[in-house]
């Protein structure tokens, strides 16, 4: 089996995902892989790999795909969001003040302490 790369721009991951079967044949498989830090996918064909020419007609769709879903986007602007986008979801919560502050208190205290057991010494 042959492994290629190839960096995602331009490429949208469902378009590829669809489109290899097609140009490469069912073995063919890709996955998001980074290569030297840039983003982009990793190809498994036991052939050859995307000619040019499919890479382009891929790009294409990609971006035909991408201009379908901001047109859906655009569409829905005036629909009520369930919440509004990049709200804060809380994972955790840390302690509250009080319990902090008798932290601090107890850390202090554990300090003071040693430091006057070296001076007794």
């Amino acid at each position: 089996m042959n492994r290629y790369w190839i960096p995602r721009l331009d490429i949208h991951k469902k378009i590829i995902t669809q489109e290899l079967p097609y140009y490469l044949g069912p073995d063919a498989t890709v996955r998001p892989y980074t290569n030297e830090g840039e983003d982009g996918f990793l190809i498994t064909t036991p052939g050859p790999c995307l000619t040019d020419e499919q890479i382009d007609d891929i790009c294409r769709k990609s971006k035909e795909m991408w201009e379908r879903q901001a047109a859906i986007r655009a569409q829905e602007a005036d629909k009520p969001l369930k919440r509004p986008l990049h709200q804060p979801v809380v994972i955790s919560r840390g302690s509250d003040d009080s319990s902090r502050r008798r932290h601090e208190a107890h850390r202090s205290h554990e300090r003071h302490r040693r430091y006057d057991d070296r001076r007794r010494d």
